[in-house]
């Protein structure tokens, strides 16, 4: 009993300390809005940090970026390497807003050169990174990835679900990397356990094209007003 009774304190004691911390995640939600509030209208794109210069998407996400930028659009990265990295690089050689979201990561995550210099900001919590990502796009772009990849996107495609953000175009780019993925939702998700509707296949679209990827954000903006995704 006296042991679970120290325990108890020792997690109070944990817990008290904890809720300092507070300022630390406002700290960064002020940095961030600071930061991109002024940039203007941006497009997100997510992809792998493991995609090499060489790769076929990386070139195709380059592309992309540069396609938008031309359109008016900044671009909004994680900050680093791979598909992130060839993102803020289309910006770049298009001479657009750069930006890059990045996260302090054990492994793999260091800021790419092509972010510009003042909006390169750096993150430690997750979570308010992904509200910077949602709240000043006005689409997303997702190219091949891996778990983090699939996170964002879940996570664009849940909030549009439930109507915590205006229905924005989500670009799935790649059919030969997403049909699987999209396949088993329809099986599994729709048809077996019935976990989903018919209508969450709306809230994003399949492309394989370029130039079709560029025009469905394009086209989405001559109907609808540019706008903050959500007020905080």
């Amino acid at each position: 009993m006296k042991e679970q009774q120290f325990n108890r304190k020792q997690w109070k004691a944990i817990q008290s300390d904890k809720t300092w911390s507070i300022f630390k995640i406002m700290s960064e939600f002020v940095e961030g809005f600071e930061k991109l509030s002024n940039i203007g209208p941006c497009v997100s794109i997510f992809g792998s940090a493991r995609t090499k210069p060489d790769n076929k998407y990386y070139k195709y996400a380059v592309e992309i970026a540069e396609k938008l930028t031309e359109r008016g659009y900044g671009i909004i990265s994680g900050g680093g390497p791979g598909i992130m990295e060839a993102a803020n690089k289309g910006a770049k050689n298009k001479k657009g807003a750069s930006v890059g979201l990045n996260i302090d990561l054990p492994f793999e995550q260091t800021s790419n050169k092509y972010i510009d210099d003042d909006k390169n900001i750096y993150f430690n919590y997750f979570f308010v990174r992904k509200v910077m990502f949602v709240k000043y796009a006005q689409a997303f772009v997702v190219m091949p990835g891996g778990v983090g990849t699939l996170d964002e996107l879940f996570e664009a495609i849940t909030l549009i679900q439930t109507k915590k953000i205006q229905k924005i175009p989500i670009v799935l780019f790649g059919s030969e990397f997403w049909s699987g993925l999209l396949d088993w939702m329809e099986e599994t998700l729709l048809e077996k356990e019935k976990t989903i509707n018919k209508d969450d296949f709306n809230n994003f679209i399949l492309v394989d094209d370029i130039d079709e990827a560029v025009n469905i954000v394009d086209n989405h903006y001559k109907e609808n007003n540019l706008s903050p995704n959500f007020n905080l």
